[in-house]
């Protein structure tokens, strides 16, 4: 039976990291595995990495690794936002586990609150400085970001539309027509996207997503996603490999309904 063309990201984290998790959510059509680097600390991380480098092993099938910065974020109770005052995105605890990542040889760095291309230019400074040479990932999540876009895909070697933090800039109502406007812009540029967070967040309790996620997931396909990507249901839901396994039924019954070829990351 093959495999969705669409590939899935999933965030891994505390229920997850381990090995058993980690071989059944690659065995299901888990594609590329995301550590992000706002939570944990090196060592986390480092369990992670030698984990899944492991069971890609012993799957024979390659799984990359995204390290998401976390750029000039701030905890704020349950909820997180950005410093909006500082000039520079680039924090230092992103050098910091920049430098671990490109020594872990991860293929992917995801840039937070990106906001125009000097700052994609330079966070490809830092990485060749590091002796690096890992593709960047551009996050749109500001609405500056959003203003700058054609130039930012122009830099960058993929996009990811992060819905959350995005939600906190814009208005909600505009979000589908946002997302739906920065796929096109990359199908056209040949540069691959990725829609992400809360894709189906009720997954962290429940065994099965609600009919408007599945919903959300199929409408990402059909309008020509690359990728789609699980947050807090694969990295500390109950239920990680259930999304996987949920995920990967959505993006195939979608499939029929699109001809478009994927651009893999």
């Amino acid at each position: 039976m093959e495999n969705s063309r669409t590939q899935i990201i999933a965030t891994i984290g505390p229920v997850s990291k381990n090995i058993s998790t980690l071989k059944e959510m690659i065995s299901n059509n888990m594609d590329i595995a995301r550590l992000n680097f706002s939570w944990g600390t090196h060592n986390d991380h480092k369990e992670s990495i030698n984990n899944i480098r492991e069971v890609e092993k012993s799957l024979s099938k390659k799984i990359p690794i995204i390290q998401d910065l976390s750029g000039p974020r701030i905890q704020e109770e349950k909820e997180h936002t950005y410093k909006r005052d500082v000039l520079e995105i680039i924090t230092e605890k992103d050098l910091y586990d920049l430098k671990f990542g490109i020594e872990q040889n991860i293929e992917y760095v995801a840039m937070s609150f990106v906001g125009c291309k000097n700052d994609v230019e330079e966070l490809r400074n830092h990485i060749k400085k590091f002796e690096g040479n890992q593709k960047i990932i551009s996050k749109i999540e500001r609405q500056v970001a959003f203003d700058n876009i054609d130039e930012i895909i122009e830099v960058s070697d993929g996009i990811m539309i992060a819905r959350g933090d995005l939600g906190n800039e814009v208005p909600l109502e505009q979000i589908p027509f946002i997302e739906k406007s920065i796929i096109e812009k990359c199908n056209e540029a040949g540069k691959p996207v990725i829609v992400a967070t809360q894709m189906m967040l009720s997954m962290t309790e429940n065994t099965l997503p609600t009919r408007a996620e599945v919903t959300d997931v199929s409408f990402a396909v059909i309008e020509g996603t690359d990728a789609v990507m699980l947050s807090e249901e694969s990295a500390s839901g109950k239920h990680p490999v259930e999304a996987i396994i949920m995920m990967e039924k959505i993006l195939k019954e979608s499939e029929k309904h699109t001809e478009r070829k994927i651009i893999k990351l």
